[in-house]
């Protein structure tokens, strides 16, 4: 048996108040609002610890902590939420394309949410890209988000997500439509937070889609991109400086000192980052 979700405490978090139909608008307000509330962050994996898919340990992390989570955490409250207001959801694996043109393993989860016989891509949690309104599932047609203009390809099952980057466009994941069960994402979530080579383990990573603005965090660089301009990049340089950013500008409810404060220091020692 399913687990049920805290509806009205998810939310309280998202700031969420007004109809629950199962609609496209309540779909787009819930969606922005999530990625505006509850940030991306790997702060587990980064310090060693779990990531535990339980929806009941979910919801204590995301909800009652404060904390963040990467695509697993937020899209399964995100499903099971949607799934609680009567919306028809399917849990997806993606591979990353963002550094590997042709990645052997399906490392990412997206949802697809069926409305009144149109299917829409929902992903809360692909970091500084995340989507920050439902996509149509429709290929070749250009969609325009709150942050920024994407486009699906292919058809049928095999689908391909990008991004317009300037004039061109930028792969980000691909996709079929086979659904995947928790114990297909269980194995992957586990890979990805404890192998010593995965860059959750490796790297800080926290963003927020804020209204008109993307953050993004990348070990110590802070990237503020407002849309529409340019963005600016800041480099941390103290441990405090990178605390207070987590707490302040992400909202996030930091781990103890004598876990975080060390792995700070040596994202501080790391040489200078070039960009993806």
């Amino acid at each position: 048996m399913s687990q049920k979700v805290n509806v009205n405490a998810y939310f309280e978090r998202i700031g969420f108040a007004g109809s629950i139909a199962p609609t496209l608008a309540t779909l787009e307000t819930i969606l922005g609002l999530h990625v505006a509330a509850i940030p991306f962050e790997n702060l587990n994996p980064f310090l060693g610890l779990p990531v535990d898919l339980d929806l009941k340990a979910i919801e204590k992390k995301l909800l009652a902590e404060q904390r963040g989570g990467y695509c697993f955490e937020h899209n399964l409250l995100l499903g099971a939420v949607l799934r609680e207001l009567d919306y028809p959801v399917r849990n997806l694996a993606a591979r990353v394309l963002r550094n590997d043109p042709d990645p052997a393993e399906a490392t990412h989860m997206l949802l697809l949410v069926d409305i009144t016989g149109t299917t829409y891509l929902v992903d809360a949690g692909f970091g500084g890209s995340t989507p920050s309104s439902p996509l149509k599932l429709r290929a070749d047609s250009e969609q325009t988000t709150p942050h920024d203009i994407y486009r699906l390809t292919g058809g049928q099952q095999d689908w391909l997500l990008e991004t317009r980057a300037g004039d061109a466009w930028k792969a980000l994941y691909r996709f079929d439509t086979v659904e995947k069960s928790a114990e297909d994402f269980a194995s992957i979530n586990l890979a990805l937070s404890a192998r010593p080579d995965s860059p959750f383990v490796q790297e800080l990573r926290v963003a927020l889609a804020s209204p008109g603005k993307r953050l993004k965090l990348w070990d110590n660089r802070l990237t503020t991109h407002v849309t529409g301009e340019a963005p600016e990049t800041l480099t941390l340089s103290s441990v405090d400086e990178l605390r207070d950013v987590l707490s302040g500008t992400f909202g996030i409810q930091l781990p103890a000192a004598e876990l975080l404060d060390p792995k700070l220091e040596g994202i501080l020692l790391k040489p200078t980052l070039s960009e993806h």
